[in-house]
C-alpha cells in the first residue's frame, strides 16, 4: 500500500465507512466481522491519484481557439466525457483551470445532485487574461485592474473554487509570448486581495521568470507550470532564480509543474523545454518548494484527460523515485488545491477515493496504467460490481 507519502509492506486492511477511511490496519489482522470483505489479492492500494491541472472542455485534437464558438451544451457533455475517462484511469480529483461560458460548474453542480458519479472537481471557470493574450478565447479578458477585480467577484458570485490568471504568456495562443509577462506586480496583487476578501485561492499560469517572481510578490496561492523562461526563450530554461525560488519557499506557494512525456516526434525545442522542467523540479524539490504535478489535459493529442498514469510513468524514469512522483500526484497535489485535509491519502477520516494497481507499481510506475479497481468515496465505480456499487 501506498499511503500518499510511502509505501507499506501487506496484508493492510482499509475499512470504508460511510465513504471515509474508518481505520488503516497494518497489524494484518483481517477485516471487522460486521463488514463486507473485499480481497484484492497482491493488487496494490493507493489513494486516487489527484490531476491538479486540466481543462475538461478543451478537445485535444481540436483548436482550441474554437471553444469560442461552442455552445456551453456541447462543452459540459465534453466535460463530462474526459471526466469519465479521467475517473476510469484511477484520477478520482481533478482540478480545471480554464473552461469557457463556466461549463465546469454545470457539471460541478451535477455530480453534486447525484445525477451522476464523477471525480471530485473544482473549477475555475476562465482564466484572467489581457484582451487578445493568453486563452483569451475562453472569454476571460479583462484589460485593467478595474476590470480584474470585477471578474474575480464574478467568479466569486457564480462559486468558483479558485481564481486562475495568466500572469504571463503561453505556447497555446497566436501572439502570446511565454517568457513575457501579462500582467505587473501590482495588477496581481489586486487580483489576488480581492480574491482572497472573498475566500478564493488564486493560481497564476506563469512560465516567465518576472511573471513567476510577479506572482510570487503579488502573494498567489499556486504557480502553474513554473517553468522559469527568460525572454532568450528555450535555450536559457533550467536558469532557475534562486531569489525566486527563496521567495516560493518562504511563502509556501505552491508549483504546479505540468509534466508531460517525450515523444520519438516530440520537436527539438520541447524537448528542450521538458530537460529544463525536469531540472527545475529538481531543485525546486530541493530547495524545499511545495511542488505537485499536473497533466494540462486536453491542449494536444498526447495530453488527453486520462494521460496521467503515462505521464508519472515516464517522470519517474528520469531521475525521480517513484514515491517522489507518486507523493506529487496524490497528497501533494491534493494539498495544492486546498484538498489536503480529505484527498490525497489512505489515513483515519479521508475521504475514500482508492485505486487498486499490480503490486509491480513499488518498482515501475508503468503499472499505475493498469488499474484494477477505483472507488470514489468508498463507492466501486471501475470496474463497477453490483455487490459493491
Amino acid at each position: 500500500m501506498f499511503d500518499g507519502y510511502r509505501f507499506h509492506g501487506g496484508p493492510v486492511t482499509v475499512v470504508v465507512e460511510d465513504g471515509r477511511i474508518g481505520a488503516v490496519d497494518f497489524a494484518g489482522t483481517g477485516c471487522p466481522p460486521d463488514l463486507t470483505l473485499v480481497d484484492l489479492g497482491g493488487a496494490a492500494v493507493l489513494p486516487g491519484l489527484v490531476d491538479a491541472h486540466t481543462h475538461l472542455c478543451w478537445d485535444p485534437d481540436g483548436d482550441p481557439a474554437d471553444l469560442a464558438r461552442e455552445p456551453q451544451d456541447a462543452l459540459v457533455a465534453r466535460a463530462r466525457r474526459h471526466a469519465a475517462a479521467a475517473l476510469s484511469a484511477g484520477i478520482t480529483t481533478l482540478r480545471d483551470l480554464g473552461d469557457r461560458d463556466f461549463a465546469t460548474l454545470t457539471l460541478r453542480e451535477d455530480y453534486a445532485r447525484g445525477a451522476q458519479v464523477g471525480p471530485e472537481l473544482l473549477v475555475s471557470g476562465p482564466p484572467l487574461t489581457r484582451r487578445g493574450g493568453h486563452c483569451w478565447y475562453l472569454g476571460g479578458e479583462a484589460e485593467d485592474t478595474g476590470a480584474l477585480v470585477d471578474a474575480v467577484r464574478e467568479r466569486a458570485a457564480r462559486g468558483v473554487d479558485w481564481v486562475k490568471i495568466m500572469a504571463t504568456g503561453g505556447f497555446m495562443t497566436v501572439g502570446s509570448d511565454p517568457w513575457r509577462p501579462q500582467y505587473d506586480a501590482d495588477e496581481l496583487a489586486a487580483v489576488v486581495d480581492a480574491a482572497h476578501r472573498a475566500g478564493l485561492p488564486v493560481t497564476a499560469h506563469a512560465h516567465a521568470t518576472a511573471g513567476i517572481a510577479a506572482a510570487v510578490a503579488a502573494g498567489v496561492d499556486g504557480i502553474e507550470h513554473c517553468t522559469f523562461l527568460t525572454e532568450s526563450g528555450v535555450s536559457e530554461i533550467g536558469a532557475i532564480r534562486p531569489d525566486v525560488v527563496e521567495a516560493i519557499v518562504g511563502r509556501g506557494v505552491w508549483c504546479g509543474i505540468t509534466i508531460g512525456r517525450v515523444l520519438p516526434e516530440t520537436p527539438e525545442d520541447i524537448r528542450a523545454l521538458m530537460e529544463g522542467v525536469r531540472r527545475n523540479i529538481r531543485r525546486l524539490i530541493d530547495a524545499g518548494a511545495h511542488v505537485a504535478f499536473s497533466t494540462d489535459a486536453g491542449i494536444e493529442p498526447v495530453k488527453r484527460h486520462d494521460v496521467l498514469p503515462d505521464d508519472l510513468a515516464d517522470l519517474s524514469r528520469h531521475g525521480f523515485t517513484g514515491t517522489e512522483v507518486l507523493t506529487g500526484a496524490t497528497s501533494a497535489a491534493a494539498a495544492s488545491c486546498g484538498l489536503g485535509h480529505r484527498k490525497g491519502r489512505i489515513a483515519t477520516g479521508y475521504d475514500a477515493d482508492l485505486i487498486a494497481v499490480p503490486a509491480a507499481v513499488q518498482h515501475d510506475l508503468a503499472a499505475l496504467r493498469d488499474v484494477e479497481a477505483v472507488w470514489r468515496g468508498g463507492r466501486r465505480v471501475a470496474p463497477q460490481t453490483s455487490a459493491e456499487s
